[in-house]
């Protein structure tokens, strides 16, 4: 059988890291394209069909946040951060805008790769033709396709895992410190974090802030989707 080639996008000034990493990546079936800055870096996104994106955090011009919000308005690609700074400030500010992991400088080529499948099994489905309904809000899980009463909606990758989440089990109070696991996630954030994007995903579905009747906040505990997910027809 042929193995499947992973298509991945670095976006970096450090050539020699692009060669580092390819010549590693390769046998792994990780096929690697490589720019040098942000603007090259989007436009090469443009181009083609990419299955992630390893994306530097410092570089000259363009940095790779404002590379990333921009790649978050018109994609939901898997996104890892590479940054020499570790610390959970920026790791926030890179969730907050959707990145989906961070990987801090220096790092060996196998842990990259070991965080870069993790991602991706993240990403893909588990049950291919499961589908998920309540309250006028629908995902189509084998095409991550969301709409909202027929409207579709774009969802970050965390957004999406945050509302898959809370959908499957619809009715239940979810604590906030299960939430990020329960999405598949080991991102370590301060519950802050969580509300933020909990607050992004209601914006996008339409709920009403001061008085969500979808996504509603149990005062001190965490979470509920409170529409029950309708039985399935027979």
């Amino acid at each position: 059988m042929t193995a499947v080639t992973t298509r991945v996008l670095l976006v970096d000034d450090d050539a020699r890291l692009f060669e580092l990493l390819a010549r590693y990546l390769g046998p792994h079936d990780v096929a690697l394209d490589h720019a040098p800055d942000g603007g090259r870096g989007l436009a090469l996104f443009e181009a083609g069909a990419y299955d992630a994106v390893l994306l530097d955090v410092m570089m000259p011009g363009m940095d790779g946040l404002e590379v990333l919000r921009r790649l978050r308005k018109k994609s939901g690609v898997p996104v890892l951060m590479l940054t020499a700074r570790g610390d959970e400030a920026d790791r926030v500010v890179g969730l907050e805008l959707g990145a989906d992991d961070y990987v801090a400088k220096p790092f060996g080529p196998r842990e990259l790769l070991a965080r870069l499948r993790a991602v991706l099994r993240r990403t893909q489905t588990r049950e291919p033709n499961e589908r998920l309904s309540a309250g006028g809000v629908v995902v189509d899980v084998a095409s991550r396709r969301v709409t909202v009463e027929g409207r579709e909606v774009y969802l970050t990758a965390l957004e999406y895992d945050l509302l898959v989440a809370l959908l499957r089990r619809a009715g239940r109070v979810i604590p906030r410190a299960s939430l990020l696991p329960l999405a598949g996630r080991d991102e370590v954030v301060g519950e802050r974090t969580v509300d933020v994007h909990v607050s992004k995903l209601r914006k996008k579905l339409g709920d009403d802030p001061r008085q969500p009747k979808l996504l509603q906040t149990v005062r001190g505990v965490g979470y509920v989707f409170a529409a029950n997910l309708p039985e399935e027809p027979a």
